[in-house]
């Protein structure tokens, strides 16, 4: 994969499989680049974070934007909501794990906030 220096001005590129997942000392130099908050999960094959908002607008106008994100990156994350946060979870389902555009489209989340 083409590592992007600022990932928040990466462009996801599409993955059908056939590319290997980042390795852990991958993901953490990917990392470094996004807000504290991100967690790798253990397995490697995930990055999530926990967004907490005041009340219960504010989640859903950030969910909605991360959705017109998502579909204009073409990389989905899981998210879930309710009254005061978000907790939002990237990952490659194609290869099992993470890739870079896990990576670039949790860079752009955290520009949204």
């Amino acid at each position: 994969m083409n590592q992007v220096c600022n990932l928040s001005e990466g462009k996801c590129v599409p993955c059908e499989g056939g590319v290997p997942r980042l390795s852990k000392d991958e993901a953490q130099a990917f990392a470094q680049q996004l807000h504290e908050d991100w967690i790798i999960d253990d397995g490697n094959e995930s990055i999530k974070r926990m967004i907490k908002f005041k009340g219960f607008a504010k989640v859903l106008l950030f969910v909605n934007a991360l959705g017109w994100l998502a579909e204009k990156e073409g990389h989905h994350p899981d998210i879930s909501f309710g009254y005061g946060y978000c907790d939002v979870a990237f990952s490659t389902h194609a290869i099992g794990g993470l890739s870079e555009n896990d990576f670039i489209c949790a860079a752009k989340m955290d520009a949204l906030l």
